[in-house]
């Protein structure tokens, strides 16, 4: 079988989880290969993603490790199966692998919790706005690259729009909606655009005014993904030069109270539209 010339986020994480299903097991990867009539080798390049594995494949290791969890074990065959190719695939080799494993990420999501201090989040921003942004990066991109970025941002935005669209719940800082990325103009657009956000049935949009105080990791942007099952939840950090995905259960549990301080300092969601509505009123 030939190993795979690149290695995505998801795929990563397929592996990582038979790891952790064998390993909750009690079983070394010699005992593994030795139960699945295999090599050392194998096991080990399907737990580190090199090879694909298929959705029987799954089911195997499922029964050979005991696995008690049928729901568990049906959503990772699920992962295995799926052979879809998503539209970031046209868009390897031009842009960083973290954007296209973001952007894979949020598809496959069940519901997403977003949180963002300086900027609006990218799942909600006009292109205007966003080309704005973009254009900050340190060093400047050329035209071309800015151009793919852009593109690639607002492809992002296509999954609030499906027919089962993830149940997304974005919180911003005030700051986020003060800093003016790209002049007035722009960002009274962009205000009036999450005014009209908030009113969609799978958009939770809530606001943390300056008058809330402190609150946890303020320089961070979180994406918390909920997968199929709870095991497999992610949670993206957006930091100035590197996209960091976590997925260790201890990590999950610990953001997911974060998120759920966070959300607790915001404003409920209708002041916070009127909030957003004021300042587009007097940006």
């Amino acid at each position: 079988m030939a190993s795979r010339t690149f290695i995505t986020e998801r795929q990563r994480r397929l592996g990582t989880e038979l790891r952790r299903m064998r390993e909750n097991c009690g079983l070394t990867i010699q005992e593994a290969a030795d139960r699945l009539g295999t090599n050392r080798s194998h096991v080990t390049n399907m737990e580190l993603a090199r090879f694909g594995v298929s959705a029987e494949r799954v089911h195997t290791l499922a029964m050979l490790y005991t696995c008690p969890d049928t729901a568990y074990t049906e959503a990772l065959a699920a992962m295995a199966g799926d052979r879809t190719r998503g539209w970031w695939e046209g868009y390897r080799g031009s842009i960083a692998t973290g954007g296209l494993d973001l952007a894979e990420l949020e598809y496959h999501a069940t519901s997403l919790r977003v949180f963002v201090a300086m900027h609006v989040p990218g799942l909600l921003q006009t292109e205007q706005y966003a080309r704005a942004v973009l254009s900050e990066t340190v060093p400047a991109w050329p035209m071309p690259e800015l151009r793919r970025w852009l593109s690639h941002r607002m492809r992002r935005r296509d999954i609030l729009d499906r027919d089962d669209p993830p149940a997304c719940t974005f919180v911003m800082h005030e700051a986020a909606l003060r800093l003016q990325f790209g002049g007035r103009e722009i960002m009274r657009g962009q205000l009036q655009e999450l005014v009209d956000a908030s009113r969609r049935r799978n958009v939770t949009l809530r606001v943390i005014p300056f008058s809330a105080g402190g609150f946890p990791v303020p320089g961070l942007t979180v994406t918390y993904a909920s997968g199929a099952v709870p095991q497999l939840d992610t949670v993206q950090l957006d930091r100035a030069t590197t996209t960091e995905f976590l997925d260790a259960q201890t990590q999950l549990a610990n953001y997911r109270a974060l998120m759920e301080r966070i959300t607790k300092a915001a404003l409920p969601v209708k002041e916070s539209r009127e909030f957003i509505r004021t300042l587009a009123d007097s940006t």
